[in-house]
């Protein structure tokens, strides 16, 4: 039988908008393609849930659905399984929620036997597997407000606490996490994305471009003011003769902004809603310039560059606000132009810059998809593990599958 990688979140699956749940799936698929034995956990709720042999035998890893596939850009090495959870929550009982069944079920019953290793953004999951005896990794990517129990930490068996900012490091530290079991790690890109697309990228264009306009610039991501979409309505406003395009979001939002850009008159800009990661990359391989204009908040102290990372992964040319999480790729080998953040009319100076000192390639900017090659998921995975006890997780081993 085969000692699983677990990767495990308490999500139903798929939830396109949800960027936690991207990485969650991505980290997943990448240790896969690293040929680890890894399954992505997560549950299954509605009335496929109630069915009474999936719930005696709830943990049976298989490939992944092609929706799923689609969704997150999974490939075939990677597997899954969905833990069917009844609706139980509205009887507002601890015993019944999703969190307790899995914990206190399906862990120490049903994946205890099949499981080496568990990584996780769920602390209870997390705490459950030490508490059965399986090492675990936690990630924790945003300020929270709990403390960690010293005998879950402290145990041999946690093996390391990883994030993607070092104030979030800082404050895990403050709320009891020894500083030697956590570590900074940035997030990274499904390396699908950067194999060439033309033909699409060519196919958005002329979809896309309006008019007489010539430029393209594409925002992927949120729909949140705090990420500066509502600045980049006033940046179109400021570049009538470039063609704007923003995806993400779900339908509410969307219809919210495609309102706003009526009320003021820009008519350069369209808003696409949700698209799946097997067609954001032909999309950002179309764009003369790249958008990042995150505003500058307290989230933008500790947001991962998830976006940038895709970004760079396009070869595309970037103009990004200077916040505290982008900075140091400043000083990268990549084709991008920073200004200051929240200023709209002089993030519309730098695209026209941009577009002059970085004319679009349709083969991608060679100096930027060289440096992010770096920060591919499957990289990421191998730095987390080489924190990990090997004399723990030896069967997890890419030599020790037997698929």
């Amino acid at each position: 039988m085969s000692k699983y990688y677990v990767f495990f979140t308490r999500n139903v699956l798929p939830q396109p908008n949800v960027a936690s749940l991207v990485q969650v799936a991505h980290s997943a698929n990448a240790a896969a393609n690293l040929g680890y034995p890894a399954v992505l956990v997560y549950l299954r709720k509605g009335w496929s849930a109630l069915n009474p042999v999936d719930l005696l035998f709830p943990f049976q890893p298989r490939k992944p659905a092609d929706k799923l596939a689609k969704i997150y850009n999974l490939e075939e090495k990677l597997k899954v399984a969905d833990l069917p959870v009844p609706h139980l929550d509205f009887w507002d009982n601890k015993w019944t929620n999703a969190s307790t069944i899995v914990c206190k079920y399906y862990l120490p019953i049903h994946l205890l036997k099949s499981t080496k290793i568990v990584h996780s953004r769920d602390w209870n999951f997390v705490k459950a597997a030490i508490k059965n005896g399986i090492p675990a990794i936690y990630e924790q990517h945003h300020h929270e407000d709990k403390k960690f129990a010293p005998e879950i930490v402290s145990n041999p068996l946690f093996q390391i606490a990883v994030t993607v900012a070092d104030t979030v490091r800082e404050s895990m530290i403050e709320n009891g996490m020894p500083p030697e079991k956590v570590v900074t790690l940035h997030n990274g890109f499904n390396h699908l994305f950067l194999a060439r697309q033309a033909a699409a990228a060519e196919n958005w264009r002329q979809q896309l471009l309006a008019g007489d306009r010539q430029h393209l610039a594409v925002y992927a991501g949120g729909l949140y003011p705090f990420k500066g979409v509502d600045m980049l309505v006033d940046v179109a406003e400021e570049l009538p003769e470039v063609q704007f395009a923003i995806a993400g979001g779900d339908s509410s939002q969307v219809t919210a902004y495609r309102k706003l850009a009526k009320e003021k008159q820009v008519n350069n800009i369209n808003f696409l809603g949700y698209l799946p990661q097997n067609q954001l990359a032909s999309l950002l391989q179309a764009a003369d310039v790249l958008t990042h204009p995150h505003c500058l908040t307290e989230a933008a102290t500790f947001t991962s560059p998830l976006k940038f990372f895709d970004y760079m992964a396009s070869g595309t040319p970037i103009v990004a606000t200077e916040i505290a999480s982008l900075r140091e790729f400043k000083s990268g080998n990549i084709a991008a132009t920073w200004c200051e953040p929240d200023n709209p009319q002089q993030f519309a100076q730098s695209i026209r810059d941009c577009l002059t000192k970085y004319p679009r390639k349709i083969e991608g900017y060679a100096e930027t998809l060289n440096f992010v090659k770096q920060f591919s998921w499957e990289n990421r995975i191998e730095r987390i593990l080489s924190y990990v006890d090997e004399s723990l997780v030896g069967c997890v081993s890419p030599q020790a599958t037997d698929n």
